[in-house]
């Protein structure tokens, strides 16, 4: 059997590339070498800024040519890189090289010294990775994410007043609207996303084991903190003093912990739309020229759902990982981090297709009423919960001598179905007030959903 040519093994790459392409400009070993540059040609800036070592502030127009180093970064300095790796056998070292080079092409070797200046490769990972991640989360996967929570949140509103029967623990049980089911899922994920936009995006700058021991050698009167501070707050990251070689990547941590738990709610979103498509509840809009099964033309079957169920249980397990390995690091520094991180891009692909395929989903189905009118209609004895509650209330009052009115209603209902006829005789049979029997008598299924269409307001 022959080889076949180059494919891409992950599928993120291959089938699904367009729906994470974006992902790709952060979080791509290509994208993880434009930050890199980016950190490496401001720190000389900064430094030159401060005229130390003997340099001068750079003009703005050496500022924008030095700058365009990682605004136009592109295949020429991947395929360089590229090549300059094979043989340092170091990403970071290689990228040293490559501005050193880029320097001397602007007539700027005059700062070749400064380049990587008292730095260890840590110092420009660790703010390279706050930024690349930091880009991605808030420009790709939070929109993305908040698609979804629009999307839910106009289906929530469209059905506010759409009454259905809940199932608890499977079961029919007290109605409520389609509405404000889906309201639930807005109000936990827009939550969630809330923590997300508010977590911290950490970096260190402080030497081979954090304690500016290098620095000072060179300047013993510099306040090297506090330069290092402003530095790295200056890129739009948080500043971590406190560090062994690497940056702790507790900020990583909570971020992936959080991304994950957005990935559990819509999880469970995916598996609840894909219930309600398979009760009927909602049905699926047939998409022109698609097929649903390749034996059963009839088919529409719910990939969508599927489908992110599926990757946000991939993405799950990544990011758990992420967040197992990057809390710990033996003694001062070890590798481990190093090929974890790599993936970040993968774990977020995943929940990125997923975010993908529930917008998607999401846009595809429409309510079926009259499903969920004949469920209601099939279930009176869900109103067995207001009529005790009732009950209890006209015994509070003095209206009424019953004992138990529970055990009245559970010996009425439970295991059995129960019409509208029935129920209503056993309401005029009560020893109730008149006005309470009257609003006992209104009551159906389809009526008795209390206050759901105001809790999507809520949401």
């Amino acid at each position: 059997m022959t080889s076949l040519p180059p494919q891409p093994l992950s599928p993120l790459d291959g089938r699904y590339r367009a729906a994470v392409a974006p992902l790709a400009d952060y979080l791509s070993e290509a994208g993880l070498n434009r930050a890199r540059v980016e950190v490496e040609v401001e720190w000389i800036i900064t430094l030159a800024d401060r005229s130390l070592f003997g340099t001068t502030p750079l003009g703005d127009d050496d500022k924008t040519r030095l700058r365009a180093l990682y605004v136009d970064f592109g295949a020429d300095e991947i395929a360089w890189l590229a090549e300059k790796e094979a043989v340092t056998r170091h990403d970071v070292k290689a990228i040293e090289y490559l501005v050193r080079d880029r320097l001397d092409s602007l007539g700027l070797s005059g700062l070749a010294e400064l380049t990587h200046f008292a730095c260890t490769s840590e110092d420009i990972n660790s703010a390279s990775y706050a930024l690349t991640v930091h880009r991605a989360v808030e420009r790709v996967w939070l929109p993305a994410l908040h698609r979804v929570i629009d999307a839910l949140a106009a289906l929530a509103d469209a059905h506010r007043d759409a009454p259905m029967l809940s199932r608890t623990h499977g079961q029919p049980a007290t109605p409520t609207t389609m509405g404000k089911e889906l309201a639930v899922f807005v109000w936990r994920l827009r939550r969630v996303a809330a923590q997300v936009e508010g977590g911290e995006y950490l970096a260190k700058f402080s030497g081979a084991t954090g304690t500016w021991s290098a620095h000072v050698a060179a300047a013993p009167d510099v306040d090297w903190p506090e330069v290092s501070r402003g530095f790295i707050e200056g890129l739009g990251i948080g500043f971590n003093p406190v560090t062994t070689q690497i940056e702790s990547h507790d900020w990583q941590v909570e971020l992936y912990d959080r991304i994950r738990h957005a990935g559990g709610i819509l999880h469970n979103l995916a598996t609840d739309v894909w219930t309600y498509i398979s009760l009927g509840f909602f049905a699926q809009i047939p998409v022109a020229g698609a097929t649903g099964s390749s034996t059963m033309p009839h088919k529409i079957n719910p990939i969508r759902f599927e489908n992110a169920e599926a990757n946000l249980e991939i993405s799950a397990g990544l990011l758990q990982t992420l967040s197992q390995t990057l809390v710990t690091s033996r003694l001062q520094r070890d590798l481990t981090d190093s090929t974890t991180q790599r993936n970040i891009g993968v774990a977020l692909g995943h929940s990125l297709l997923a975010l993908d395929n529930l917008t998607r989903g999401l846009g595809e189905i429409s309510l079926s009423q009259h499903v969920l009118d004949a469920d209601l209609d099939a279930n009176w004895e869900v109103l067995a919960e207001a009529i005790q509650t009732v009950v209890r209330a006209e015994i509070a009052a003095g209206r009424s001598e019953i004992t138990d009115p529970y055990a009245l209603l559970k010996d009425l209902t439970r295991g059995r179905r129960v019409g509208a006829v029935e129920l209503a005789e056993f309401v005029d049979g009560l020893d109730i007030g008149d006005d309470a029997k009257a609003r006992l008598r209104a009551l159906t299924p389809a009526g008795y959903t209390g206050l759901a269409a105001r809790v999507v307001d809520l949401a």
